[in-house]
Parts: structure tokens; C-alpha cells; sequence
């Protein structure tokens, strides 16, 4: 039998959260649970819980879908995880046995273009990348509404390339030690910590993007050569997008995308760092914004549900 409630869990290292959609993915509620870190078997009950306490609102019991920052290896084993009690655990087994369903787990950008391609900003297109701007720079492909896999996972981790030498050059730029051990990648200078050092680097005495987006606003001369510098180096990394996987639309999110002048100035950034006869993808922001995620991972989740039944 098809559910008629479906579940999103956004699993985080301070909280949990679970949002209920019905049939047609529209958020119905939501509720919230401190995130357990220190011990698996509480981590397991607190999901179990607020399902359940779902499952009472519906009156009926729902697919499950679940983001969470970490990644499955081969055999089921949760690694690289933010939250320590999951490492080397069988997540996937031990909530589907905990909870007597199926559930599916993915990483955020997986599951921001998933929602964004399921009746979100990107709703009519076949061939969607969706990019998360904030804390890092990442992204997923999604075709024909579905999430194209990769053996690794690691298809949609452009911010991990390098900056070009000629942008590094053309703009004085320091080379940075990126979190993933490589250095001058993409997303040292695109992602929020990144633009801060760049508006320092042209002589900004407040290193933060609400400061940089407030005075960009102004047409303040430092902001403005910050942001030529940014969308430039925006521009080279998503035509990269364009040549690897052609999309129709890319779509935008995170706490940079609320930067309405980068959405906006993308497409020509990027025609200068493309031949003359490429035709460039639609840059658009997303529809449902922050609850996207949570939304993806319920589509995720009813996706899963229906395979299997």
C-alpha cells in the first residue's frame, strides 16, 4: 500500500528534526529533539521517538528519508560523520530495525536537489545541478527527477577542483589550505569563511558577509571589487558545471544564494569562461529554501518506500 505520509529527517549535531508531508510534499508540521551524540543507542531512540510521535499526528505510519553529514562505506558503516556515537555503526540496518521501515539516508546536496527538481524552483527541467553556497561548496545532479549516483559520491564536489593560475594571478590571491588537505580549492574562496577573506583581502576591515552583502548594496568600492573578484572566480568554477554536465538549470541555496547579485550576475561570469556556442543553463534560486533538504529527504525516503514494496 502507497504511504500517504511521508518523513524528512535533517540529523544535525545539535538537533534532530523530523517534517511530515503528505502525498504531494507539502510540509504539514514539524518537530524537534536534542541530538544525542555520545551514545548510539540513545541517538537511535530519539529518532524512534519523534517518528512515532509523527506516526500519532498521521495516524498512520510514514516513509522515512533522512539527511545527515556523513557517508556509508561499502559494507553499511557510517564514517566521517559530525556526530561521533555513528561512526563505524550499521545505521541504515539498525533504524530499519528499530523503526520496522525501510529508510533512505543521503547527503544534503543530494537531497537540496532532489527537492528543487520535484516540484521546486527546477520543477520542469530534465537535467538540474543543484549547488549549496554557504558553509562549503557542493552539489548533486539530478536527471529526470531522480539523483544521478556516483561509485564514490563524490560527482558533485566541485568546490574540491583548484582555482586557475590565471585567476590566481590576476587577482593577487593568497593560496589557501582547504579542510579536504588540497590547497586553492574552489570552495576556499566561494563558500561564506572564503568571501570573508576575500573582502578582507581587498582591504576590508570586517571579515563577514552580512557586512560585505550590506555594503555591496551601497556599491561601496571594496565590496564592489570583492564581488568582481568572487563572481569571476564563481563564474570559471560553474562553467566548469556547464562543460561536465551540461545541465538546463542550476539552482542556488544556502546562505550565500540570499546574495541576490550573484544569482543574477552568474550567467555572464560564466560566458566568459565558456566558448562562443554554448548555450548557458538558467541560474535560479530555490524554491523552498532551507527546508529543501528536509523536504528532499522525505522524497528520498517515499522513493526508497516504493522500490521495495
Amino acid at each position: 500500500m502507497t504511504n500517504q505520509f511521508h518523513y524528512g529527517l535533517d540529523i544535525g549535531g545539535t538537533k534532530i528534526e523530523i517534517a511530515i508531508f503528505n502525498s504531494k510534499f507539502e510540509c504539514l508540521g514539524c518537530l524537534r529533539a536534542p541530538t544525542p551524540t555520545n551514545n548510539y543507542v540513545d541517538f537511535i531512540n530519539s529518532i524512534s521517538d519523534l517518528v512515532n510521535q509523527a506516526d500519532d499526528y498521521c495516524d498512520s505510519q510514514g516513509s522515512v528519508g533522512a539527511g545527515i553529514a556523513c557517508t556509508l562505506n561499502s559494507e553499511g558503516l557510517a564514517q566521517s560523520a559530525n556526530i561521533d556515537c555513528l561512526n563505524g555503526r550499521q545505521l541504515i540496518n539498525d533504524l530499519t530495525e528499530k523503526l520496522n521501515r525501510p529508510i533512505a539516508i543521503d547527503n544534503d546536496s543530494n537531497l537540496f536537489t532532489l527537492s528543487e527538481a520535484n516540484g521546486g524552483a527546477a520543477d520542469k527541467a530534465d537535467v538540474v545541478f543543484g549547488v549549496i553556497v554557504g558553509t562549503g561548496l557542493g552539489g548533486a545532479l539530478s536527471i529526470g527527477q531522480k539523483i544521478v549516483p556516483s561509485a564514490q559520491g563524490l560527482s558533485g564536489e566541485f568546490g574540491h577542483t583548484c582555482i586557475s593560475a590565471n585567476l590566481h594571478a590576476k587577482y593577487q590571491l593568497p593560496l589557501h589550505q582547504c579542510g579536504c588537505g588540497l590547497v586553492g580549492c574552489y570552495e576556499s574562496y566561494l563558500a561564506g569563511s572564503g568571501l570573508s577573506r576575500l573582502y578582507q583581502h581587498f582591504g576590508a576591515e570586517q571579515a563577514d558577509t552580512i557586512s560585505f552583502a550590506q555594503a555591496l548594496k551601497t556599491k561601496h568600492p571594496v565590496a564592489q571589487a570583492t564581488f568582481d573578484c568572487y563572481i569571476d572566480i564563481a563564474g570559471a568554477a560553474f562553467a566548469s558545471l556547464v562543460l561536465h554536465y551540461d545541465p538546463q538549470v542550476i539552482v542556488l541555496g544556502g546562505g550565500l544564494s540570499n546574495i541576490p547579485e550573484i544569482a543574477a550576475s552568474l550567467p555572464e561570469a560564466m560566458a566568459k569562461h565558456l566558448f562562443n556556442q554554448v548555450t548557458l543553463p538558467k541560474v535560479i534560486t530555490a524554491k523552498f529554501g532551507d527546508s529543501s533538504g528536509v523536504r528532499g529527504a522525505a522524497i528520498i525516503g517515499a522513493q526508497h518506500a516504493a522500490k521495495i514494496t
